[in-house]
């Protein structure tokens, strides 16, 4: 029998489910018709309700990615000949892959991502979408071309959906000129406001759309460029959150040092009023300092351990900040990697190596390493994306992930990973059920067809 993909439930009951006060026995979920939850009752009776076997979870918010890059996983694994392999080699990788493909590849390459994350338990993403014209630079007849096409696959796949359309002016430090490799990506201010002035009418309405900001890096934005940004975005929401990649290689905090005579995240800070409003994609080098200084302004910081590691980024110091009272998201970001459990279970063995100790990232107050990092990661990425989701409470979106019979949070994380998620609800309907996405087996013909016609 196929499983059944019901466009809408009302009443679910959880035996175990897992709310921002902890874990709690016997909650009912009612859900309104908007796909919002319309009460959340612990210590409650499965009458009248659909009963869901096994603990059930939020959906992790997903606060970092770059759909396209899903076609390079596997694939930039080999040394060249003579040559020294790091973050900036594989760039070169990424750039040729962007060189090429074309909207119709891009789209098919990020809708297979996207069923991939429900697959491992996100329910919503943050696209960190630079890639905005055709190759050697040339608009298209249409600016929002390639930002419809993400919306597209979101839709397509049934994930929520955070676009964060990026400004990318130059290509380092001091504002040397973009290569010719980043003609795709490079827009200047006035045309970064002019998209997102049309990318708004394009996510109103739909509860599943959220359209936030984005500075690539402070590499590829000024100080002059990261406040006419804030500016574009602010003018017409003054709650859009915004994104920044920032301290991600020790080159680049270097290079920063020397331009401008401060670390990128002190740049950052004395450039724009750094607040809640922001999330810092991957802080790898920050100092102690600037450590306190993002926990303090309540910025949210975007961490991918799998990507850092396979690019050979560094290791972040989540133990420092989280004693700092930070706060963290989870991303898939190159999508080398897709899995909410391995995110988290590398953010935690980093910290093991590092120190040479064992449970690290935990509190007094939630000593199981699994459920503290689950519900610190819901926080930070509901705060990332700007939507009520990653909680199950009155008036927050009903994303529910359903883990497989008698999987405890640590068990999930350390041991069973995206094998144990076997259903997942995405704003009240279902789009994976028994491990199942109903779109995945067109998806996975339609991204095995671009991948071929892309290394042809």
């Amino acid at each position: 029998m196929l499983p059944d993909f019901s466009r809408h439930v009302n009443r679910l009951f959880a035996p175990v489910a897992l709310l921002p006060s902890g874990w709690a026995f016997g909650v009912l979920l009612e859900i309104g018709d908007d796909g919002f939850f319309s009460a959340v009752t612990p210590g409650s009776s499965a009458d009248g309700a659909v009963l869901l076997s096994g603990a059930v979870v939020p959906g992790m918010p997903n606060v970092h990615s770059h759909g396209f890059q899903r076609a390079l996983a596997g694939r930039t694994e080999r040394r060249v000949a003579g040559r020294s392999d790091s973050f900036w080699t594989w760039r070169e990788s990424m750039y040729k892959l962007a060189e090429h493909v074309d909207p119709e590849q891009f789209e098919a390459i990020t809708t297979l991502a996207y069923i991939e994350m429900l697959k491992a338990g996100f329910t919503s993403v943050g696209e960190f979408h630079y890639l905005h014209h055709g190759p050697g630079g040339k608009p298209y007849e249409r600016r929002t071309e390639l930002s419809e096409r993400v919306i597209a696959s979101a839709k397509a796949a049934g994930i929520g959906l955070t676009l964060l359309p990026v400004l990318y002016c130059y290509s380092d430090f001091s504002g040397h000129p973009p290569t010719p490799r980043q003609k795709r990506f490079v827009i200047s201010v006035d045309a970064y406001a002019a998209l997102w002035r049309d990318l708004v009418p394009l996510v109103a309405g739909d509860a599943q759309l959220r359209l936030g900001g984005a500075a690539h890096s402070l590499r590829a934005v000024g100080r002059a460029e990261l406040t006419a940004l804030v500016s574009a975005v602010s003018e017409r929401d003054r709650s859009a959150h915004l994104h920044i990649h920032v301290s991600e290689q020790r080159v680049e905090v270097d290079a920063c040092r020397v331009a401008y005579g401060m670390s990128p995240i002190e740049y950052l800070a004395d450039a724009t009023d750094l607040n809640s409003r922001w999330s810092l994609i991957h802080a790898t080098h920050a100092t102690r300092d600037e450590l306190e200084k993002v926990a303090k302004c309540g910025a949210v910081i975007g961490v991918s351990p799998t990507t850092e590691g396979n690019l050979g980024d560094g290791i972040f110091q989540a133990a420092l900040f989280l004693e700092r009272n930070g706060v963290f998201g989870i991303a898939s970001d190159s999508n080398v990697s897709i899995d909410v459990a391995e995110e988290l279970r590398w953010l935690e063995y980093t910290q093991r190596l590092s120190k040479h100790r064992r449970t690290v990232l935990v509190s007094k107050e939630i000593p199981s390493v699994g459920e503290f990092l689950y519900r610190n990661a819901l926080i930070g990425g509901a705060r990332s994306l700007g939507r009520p989701i990653g909680a199950f409470e009155r008036g927050a979106r009903a994303d529910i992930v359903v883990l497989d019979d008698f999987t405890t949070i640590d068990q999930y994380i350390f041991n069973a990973g995206r094998f144990a998620v076997r259903d997942v609800m995405v704003g009240g309907r279902w789009v994976v059920r028994e491990h199942r996405h109903e779109a995945e087996e067109e998806a996975r013909l339609a991204f095995q067809h671009a991948l071929s016609t892309l290394t042809r």
